[in-house]
């Protein structure tokens, strides 16, 4: 591979430095073509430097698996070429269905480079697994073995039996040893373990790399507003916003980063395992668990100490959590910390500053946009309440949309849905598939190249991104809109609330009313009066003050950990439809109203009432809250 180009690193230290980036055009900046490419150079150029390091267990966290450059390449190279023996093509999709170990990483880039990776949450309905590798056209299945889950290597062999496949490879443990147990055969495909089977393989570069426009992953969106969709990223994409996070002043080739999302998640691939790819950074995997297993809150700041981490990337309630870790070892390695997925509540944010001394670095993305669209500065460069400038080569507006459907862009500062556009915005949903390829579209999210985000915010002057909250999640009381933002930050300053969400509840009169749901921290014992009391104290909306408080165990979160307020919404819906029908002289047993939502329109689904019609005058206004309503027959005797 020739020497990079002299413009791919330009002098990228604070938001002053923007418009001097761009002033190279993006095709003069001699980025790889392909993640292929990024792994083939870094092999190259550090082929002895550590890669990666993945540990088996948070608790066993000194016997971590450790890969070279050069290694992880010999490793792509295999796996890739096995791949391709069993079918795939370049156009096939190799389903990858597992929690993160040590092969994981090169799985990933071998399915990209064989083919189009396509990870997905094993912790997701079976049928809804089948569905998205039907959509995506899986040839070929990689799964976690029975050592290392059982369950999910169950649901693997039944989809395997489901799916078109060639051939299923079971992952094992991390530093699993000797030899795992036999694999019972699936009739008309290979199955064997994965580990096995490319030590047999000879490591031969591959054929012919990807091309940028390629088509490199199929992930799946978060399922916020009803079933996972399929986003197609190519492998352009991927480069131009890996490259986007790596091109900063903020950590060099030196840097250690620690990663604990799973690999299914568009955040673990992009800023976790290409970007430093891209630096030469040594990349610290956390074990299978990653943030969910308890025993590494006992063990996080050890590990920091002993592999003298730079940063780790992790979402808000992990900060929240260790912000409480008591500080049992050295830290001064860490530089910063990178939060996102979610809003970062300011408590949050102080508690963890002022517990660690390390500052957290926002930043802000969606599968649509490949993975990151903005990213926060440290020190006086820092904007609070900012989640970041837009990064290089992408551009950001706000736009207002009418009841028909018609865009119209809002001037600077003014709050409106956020649109981004440039080369990192994704190819478009698969909605099908041809002979030899994806059926892609966009539907309707992507306008001349604009991808509405479906999040409200505005754009200050120097390209800064602030958020006001999600346009579907805007409490309107009588015409009022109602950031629950300001309800969650009121609640997250009481020391026993640990989560907050709030959402509107509808109402007959003033439409909406907020609600708020919280969970407290391990022994606190807040009561919903004094939360109530805490709230008035705090918000000087006499409109946002939430009509009700409820502390719940836990809430709810999506299948890739991002919080979500669409079951607190059917919970409050159901709320009003029970009130409501016992009012009107209906009522109904909680368990016979069921509350679903079907290609984002909510649905309640109740048995037909004794008197229908004063049901409906009672319930009218969800009609115009756009509600469908469907009576069905009562349930016969049990």
């Amino acid at each position: 591979m020739s020497t990079d180009s002299p413009h791919l690193w330009p002098r990228y230290e604070g938001p002053a430095d923007l418009p001097r980036v761009e002033a190279v055009p993006l095709n003069e900046r001699g980025l790889p073509s392909s993640t292929y490419e990024i792994l083939e150079r870094a092999a190259e150029r550090w082929p002895d430097r550590p890669a990666l390091t993945v540990l088996p267990s948070a608790d066993r966290w000194r016997h971590g698996v450790r890969r070279t450059f050069a290694e992880l390449r010999d490793d792509v190279h295999r796996l890739a070429h096995l791949f391709a023996a069993h079918g795939a093509d370049g156009a096939d999709a190799i389903g990858i269905l597992s929690p993160n170990t040590a092969l994981l990483p090169a799985v990933m880039l071998a399915a990209q480079t064989a083919g189009i990776a396509a990870p997905v949450n094993p912790a997701l309905p079976l049928d809804q697994i089948v569905r998205l590798f039907q959509l995506g056209g899986a040839r070929i299945l990689v799964a976690a073995g029975p050592e290392l889950d059982e369950d999910i290597w169950a649901g693997a062999r039944e989809i395997a039996t489901r799916l078109d496949v060639t051939a299923l490879f079971a992952l094992r443990p991390t530093a699993s040893n000797g030899r795992g147990p036999a694999l019972e055969p699936l009739p008309g495909r290979h199955i064997a373990y994965l580990e096995d089977a490319a030590a047999q393989t000879p490591p031969p570069p591959a054929a012919e790399p990807p091309k940028a426009g390629d088509l490199a992953s199929l992930f799946h969106t978060g399922g916020t507003t009803g079933a996972p969709k399929l986003a197609a990223h190519t492998q352009a994409n991927e480069v131009i916003d890996a490259w986007s996070i790596a091109a900063n002043a903020l950590l060099d080739q030196d840097a250690v980063i620690f990663a604990a999302l799973p690999l299914f998640h568009v955040n673990a691939l992009v800023v976790t395992l290409l970007a430093p790819l891209l630096r030469g950074q040594h990349v610290v995997w956390a074990g299978p668990l990653g943030y969910r297993e308890p025993e590494l809150y006992s063990n996080i700041w050890k590990i920091v100490e002993h592999f003298r981490l730079s940063t780790l990337s992790a979402v808000p309630t992990v900060y929240s959590v260790l912000a409480k870790c008591p500080v049992d070892a050295d830290i001064s390695s860490l530089r910063f910390a990178v939060v996102g997925a979610s809003a970062l509540p300011p408590g949050v944010r102080t508690a963890f500053c002022d517990h660690t001394g390390v500052e957290l670095c926002e930043g802000y993305g969606l599968t649509e946009a490949t993975c990151a669209s903005a990213r926060s500065f440290l020190g006086p460069d820092r904007r609070p309440g900012s989640v970041g400038q837009r990064l290089p080569y992408q551009q950001v507006r706000t736009i207002r949309i009418d009841d028909d459907g018609t865009w119209h862009n809002l001037p600077p500062g003014q709050t409106g849905i956020l649109a981004v556009k440039g080369p990192t915005v994704f190819a478009g949903y698969v909605t099908g598939r041809e002979a030899d390829a994806p059926v892609l579209d966009t539907l309707g999210t992507v306008r001349d190249g604009w991808l509405n985000t479906g999040d409200l915010a505005r754009i200050d002057r120097d390209g800064f991104i602030h958020l006001t909250g999600r346009a579907k999640d805007l409490i309107i009381r009588g015409g009022h809109n109602i950031d629950p933002a300001v309800i969650e930050d009121a609640l997250l300053e009481h020391p026993d609330v640990a989560a907050a969400g709030a959402v509107g509840r509808p109402d007959p009169h003033a439409g909406e009313v907020p609600v708020a749901y919280v969970t407290l921290h391990p022994e606190a014992y807040a009561t919903p009066a004094e939360l109530m009391d805490h709230a008035r104290s705090l918000i000087h909306e006499a409109a946002a003050v939430p009509k009700e408080i409820v502390v719940l165990d836990s809430l709810p979160l999506t299948d890739v950990g991002k919080p979500t307020k669409v079951p607190l919404r059917i919970r409050a819906l159901k709320h009003t439809v029970l009130a409501e029908l016992a009012a009107a002289g209906a009522p109904m047993e909680p368990a016979h109203v069921q509350c679903t939502l079907e290609n984002n329109r909510f649905h309640v689904h109740i048995p037909r009432p004794a008197d229908p019609d004063a049901a409906k005058r009672a319930t009218a206004h969800l009609d115009r809250y756009a509600f469908a309503w469907d009576y069905s027959e009562p349930p016969g005797p049990a």
